[in-house]
């Protein structure tokens, strides 16, 4: 028996950075993401977000690497809301993602900052709050590619 605990904070943003996901049925795609996460034996400790990107707090079991849940998420919740009526501007993700890991110790803290996206971004951009969060976890910024599509 393997015993781990691979608690990770992953962002991504809508295609474009376009602010598709609307407040009023942003809970039906987080829903989707949650229900999509546990099928794939994940723990969802919280989601969320604003119009153009998404937060998740999430354990992953040890034989799903980041880059295959991100990608299994980007790909079902594109195949059901790209042109939906809930979703009318919503045309999928952009490539890119950033995946954190975090001690369980620091599962409240973080789930409390994804808690006050909405607070949080009436005074940074997403691109500046994207930024901090890299470089305040040591991971360094190609700007060739930072939130380009």
């Amino acid at each position: 028996m393997a015993y781990t605990q691979l608690l990770y904070h992953i962002i991504f943003r809508t295609k474009g950075s376009v602010p598709s996901i609307n407040f009023e049925n942003e809970r039906t795609m987080y829903h989707y993401i949650y229900s999509t996460s546990r099928n794939l034996g994940c723990i969802i400790h919280r989601i969320g977000g604003m119009p153009d990107h998404i937060h998740i707090l999430v354990g992953l079991p040890a034989d799903i690497p980041p880059s295959i849940y991100v990608e299994k998420i980007k790909v079902s919740t594109s195949k059901k809301f790209k042109g939906s009526e809930l979703f009318p501007l919503f045309t999928g993700w952009a490539t890119g993602y950033a995946a954190l890991t975090y001690s369980f110790r620091d599962k409240d803290l973080i789930t409390n900052y994804i808690m006050r996206q909405k607070e949080h971004h009436s005074s940074i951009a997403f691109s500046l709050e994207l930024r901090n969060l890299l470089l305040e976890n040591g991971v360094e910024i190609n700007e060739d590619y930072f939130l380009k599509d």
